[in-house]
């Protein structure tokens, strides 16, 4: 609820990184890990902003941040086949009033 993320190993109740205040306050609607490349995930937050993170090349902060105009997005989900190495990733968001949007995301963020 506060934007903080934490990552965790199965064997422990300690988080192995931890980034509070991620998504500046705002709650965390949705995390997604890319389907095609394990060191990314995303992030959707309260005010529809999506933050990509590349833990390859930043553990600190999200590589890039898109907000979505004029609509809120009320979740997200992934699309890509992990077997394929052609590096095609689609990030699906469900807005408020149904309407569904496909984006594809930059092939340095989705191949292995």
């Amino acid at each position: 609820s506060d934007g903080s993320i934490r990552l965790h190993q199965m064997t422990s109740e300690y988080p192995l990184m931890q980034w509070n205040d991620s998504t500046n306050g705002q709650p965390i609607i949705a995390l997604k890990w890319a389907l095609t490349r394990p060191a990314v995930f995303f992030v959707l937050d309260a005010s529809s902003n999506i933050y990509i993170w590349d833990l390859l090349e930043n553990d600190l902060l999200p590589v890039a941040k898109q907000t979505i105009p004029s609509e809120n997005v009320v979740t997200m989900a992934l699309l890509g086949e992990p077997e394929k190495t052609n590096g095609l990733l689609g990030i699906v968001l469900a807005k408020e009033s149904g309407q569904i949007d496909i984006q594809y995301v930059k092939k340095k963020w989705a191949l292995p």
